[in-house]
């Protein structure tokens, strides 16, 4: 497989891919008055990148998909150490895979995660993945294939997830990040198979597919698939989008009425963005925030 390296640190850093959240309990959610303020732009690129890809041939989706894989600093030295996963669609290396691995990479060098690994899956047929089934006419106007999403679900589960963990030295915890149809079926997910991730991070998501009718079944989906539910984070995000953050703000205050123990959530609106910045605005935050690294005890 073949190693990319970018940056100063690249000649230090090798990944052996073929080698063999922690959340809260409490739920909550943000007041929309204090949505975070949007980081400051890195000036330069970060100091390191490393990934690599492999490809899988999918029994599920009979096709075969391309995975991309950022490693954390100094895997490979660290013969022993197992890393979290932070798993997303849309994650081909000319989509968002080079920028969220960049938020994780420079997460992990200020100390503010530990290390994880960034798995990407590049797309194929974007809508079919991402989508359920629908009936809206003009819906089904805009691909040959859609509501695929349980079909795609059932590939990370059952056969991307599996290879991940045999190729990378992982622990137990997995997240999820996705934006706009990726943002739904991170949601979708969440409802649906909540115990797939232990992270959910869905950045304007989609929820307007097939006349919301995932928010339709959302109650439903609460009541039937969160019950004793493991520890997990939601984090939901929106920007100034009005077929997007007012079925968002529906989502949060269902959860505000309905969300289980051991759910740790929060929903910020950000009407100073659009659709086509708050990826990269919210990515930091988000993934700090969901990923935080246990404080150190101090010094005696």
């Amino acid at each position: 497989m073949k190693i990319h390296r970018r940056g100063a640190r690249a000649a230090l850093l090798s990944l052996a891919v073929a080698c063999a959240c922690a959340v809260g309990p409490a739920c909550a959610q943000a007041p929309a008055q204090t949505a975070p303020a949007a980081p400051t732009a890195p000036t330069a690129p970060a100091a390191a990148k490393l990934y690599d890809s492999f490809t899988l041939d999918s029994k599920i989706l009979g096709e075969t998909r391309r995975i991309n894989v950022y490693a954390p600093p100094a895997y490979a030295a660290r013969g022993r150490d197992r890393h979290p996963v932070l798993y997303m669609p849309d994650g081909g290396l000319q989509e968002d895979f080079p920028h969220v691995a960049d938020a994780v990479d420079r997460a992990i060098a200020d100390g503010a995660i530990a290390p994880m690994f960034v798995v990407g899956i590049e797309n194929t047929q974007r809508k079919r993945d991402m989508t359920g089934p629908t009936e809206v006419a003009e819906e089904l106007k805009l691909a040959p294939t859609l509501g695929g999403s349980a079909q795609f679900r059932a590939f990370i589960r059952d056969e991307l997830i599996p290879q991940v963990e045999r190729r990378l030295r992982t622990d137990a915890r997995r997240g999820i990040v996705g934006e706009s149809l990726a943002g739904l079926f991170v949601a979708e997910t969440f409802l649906r198979e909540p115990r797939l991730f232990d992270v959910y991070i869905a950045i304007s998501p989609s929820l307007w597919w097939n006349r919301d009718a995932l928010l339709t079944q959302a109650p439903a989906l609460l009541r039937e698939n969160l019950k004793a539910l493991p520890r997990r984070t939601l984090r939901l995000y929106s920007a100034d989008e009005d077929n997007i953050a007012p079925q968002t703000q529906r989502l949060a205050d269902l959860l505000r009425a309905q969300a289980p123990a051991g759910l740790t959530w929060g929903y910020w609106p950000r009407p100073d963005l659009t659709h086509g910045t708050i990826y990269r605005a919210v990515e930091d935050e988000s993934i700090r925030a969901a990923f935080a690294a246990p404080a150190r005890a101090p010094r005696k």
